[in-house]
């Protein structure tokens, strides 16, 4: 069962249980996927790797609502947004710890001959593509930062 046939299905056991808090972030999801499966140039079916791309966004977008709601006391609307990362990120791959980043980072950057600060632009690019759908891009791009200092 793909990322989106898994979504649909657990939308129709959210609308069973009546959980609303599931049923919203996993609409936002399947809408995020309509409209990605529409754009223009789209063949219509959405590949694994961008529907896992989409839900790190949308993710992101909670995490960056989720710091302004809490910045601004709103913890009402703050619990709302950690219920939804919380649910939205079942469906991402595992997370790599920081020792398995550093680690696979250190060997892509070796490999790729990035060595320098220069070398950020080559190493990101790689980076993203190796590393993109198991940790966030601040994480990496922080790393490949330390390690090209």
């Amino acid at each position: 069962m793909n990322l989106s046939d898994q979504i649909n299905a657990d939308i129709k056991a959210a609308m069973l249980a009546k959980e609303k808090g599931k049923l919203d972030a996993l609409r936002a999801v399947k809408s995020a996927f309509l409209l990605a499966g529409t754009e223009k140039g789209s063949s219509g079916e959405l590949a694994e790797a961008d529907a896992i791309k989409i839900i790190q966004k949308l993710v992101k977008q909670r995490k960056e609502s989720l710091g302004i709601f809490v910045e601004q006391n709103r913890e009402d609307l703050a619990e709302v947004e950690k219920e939804q990362i919380a649910i939205l990120e079942v469906y991402l791959p595992a997370q790599m710890g920081d020792d398995e980043l550093k680690d696979g980072l250190t060997k892509l950057l070796s490999d790729i001959g990035a060595s320098t600060s220069a070398d950020i632009g080559k190493a990101m690019g790689a980076s993203m593509k190796a590393f993109g759908s198991k940790a966030e891009s601040q994480r990496i791009a922080a790393v490949v930062k330390e390690l090209l200092k």
